[in-house]
């Protein structure tokens, strides 16, 4: 059975029947409508609902609950994710997992409350301190925010990781039908955690005096890091016999499709890269496609100046021409500007 439902409600009750028993938050617009659902839906499920008095006190909630084996969500918009990284960053030196949601608004700092792609760089390079990585998966419909939240609690769960799933406003507040996942029952006590009553004394810190810990440690979360290369997922799209590619995520590539579909019926064999894990992102993919065969590449994104396009120009190598069309600002990207940037590409 199909609901119509708005992302960000979707994702909130994704979460709920993935198991998740905790969440802590603060409000801030786009991603509202999560926290909202929360407070209703988890304590009719027996979960715990905590509204912080600051975006600081939750990510740190989070961590408290995560470390008892709950399954823990908390989310935010990028200012609210700015104040969190010093959390998310304790969460991933403790191998703690939890999963965070980004709903993207316009930036840099308050910016604007319209839909944005501006948090790439910082959700995908520079999340906090000390060089950690967070697996990072970006839907673009209200389906696939459903399905990539229960995916997210797993992945978690499985490297003892924070997972992060990247939105922009515009999928955080569009309605379409949605079929919801079946609930998952999960234990509240992991083998790992603090809440098994018969167990040695554990400890969840980040702080290794001996140095040589410490770099133990991080040589360890590099191999983790490395082994995500299994987890690479897109899409494409009319690649078949493409000789032109775009590459977009989330809204943005929902407007590509359109344009390519226009391009199509003018004779032009043009397809979509569309990256799903944007960590990791797919440069093996594009690293292999051939500048025999692909003649020109443009990176789209709600994002001015550009940052998606840079991991793009890195994985081509240079061995295709890499052109771009973005807006930002809560400005969406327009139908008919992409049309001319992809002519203006292939001409």
């Amino acid at each position: 059975m199909k609901i119509f439902m708005k992302g960000n409600e979707a994702i909130a009750e994704s979460a709920i029947r993935a198991g998740c028993r905790f969440y802590a938050g603060y409000p801030i617009t786009p991603q509202n409508e999560i926290p909202e659902y929360m407070a209703l839906r988890l304590r009719e499920e027996g979960g715990v609902f905590v509204q912080g008095e600051s975006e600081i006190a939750a990510i740190y909630m989070v961590m408290g609950g995560a470390s008892m084996g709950t399954r823990c969500m908390t989310s935010s918009s990028g200012l609210g994710l700015s104040l969190k990284s010093e959390g998310l960053s304790y969460l991933a030196g403790s191998r703690l997992p939890a999963v965070v949601v980004d709903v993207m608004r316009g930036g840099p700092a308050i910016g604007s409350i319209g839909p944005a792609q501006q948090d790439y760089n910082f959700i995908n390079k520079g999340l906090g301190s000390g060089g950690f990585s967070c697996m990072v998966l970006a839907p673009s419909t209200v389906q696939e925010a459903a399905d990539l939240t229960g995916l997210a609690f797993e992945l978690a769960d499985r490297d003892r990781n924070p997972v992060i799933l990247l939105l922009d406003g515009c999928i955080g507040a569009m309605m379409e039908d949605v079929a919801l996942p079946e609930p998952k029952a999960t234990s509240a006590h992991a083998e790992w955690s603090l809440a098994k009553s018969e167990r040695p004394f554990r400890m969840f810190t980040s702080f290794r005096l001996e140095m040589h810990l410490q770099e133990q440690f991080n040589c360890d979360m590099a191999e983790l890091y490395n082994s995500w290369e299994e987890d690479v997922r897109y899409e494409e799209y009319q690649m078949a016999d493409a000789e032109y590619v775009i590459v977009a995520y989330g809204v943005t590539a929902r407007v590509a499709k359109t344009v390519i579909g226009q391009l199509r019926e003018q004779g032009h064999k043009i397809g979509l890269l569309r990256p799903i894990t944007l960590t990791p992102f797919p440069r093996a993919y594009l690293g292999a496609l051939s500048p025999d065969a692909i003649k020109g590449v443009l990176a789209t994104e709600m994002s001015v100046p550009g940052q998606m396009v840079v991991d793009v120009k890195n994985a081509v190598d240079r061995r295709i021409p890499v052109e771009f069309y973005g807006r930002s600002a809560g400005m969406m990207v327009d139908e008919a500007e992409m049309l001319q940037a992809a002519l203006k590409m292939m001409q």
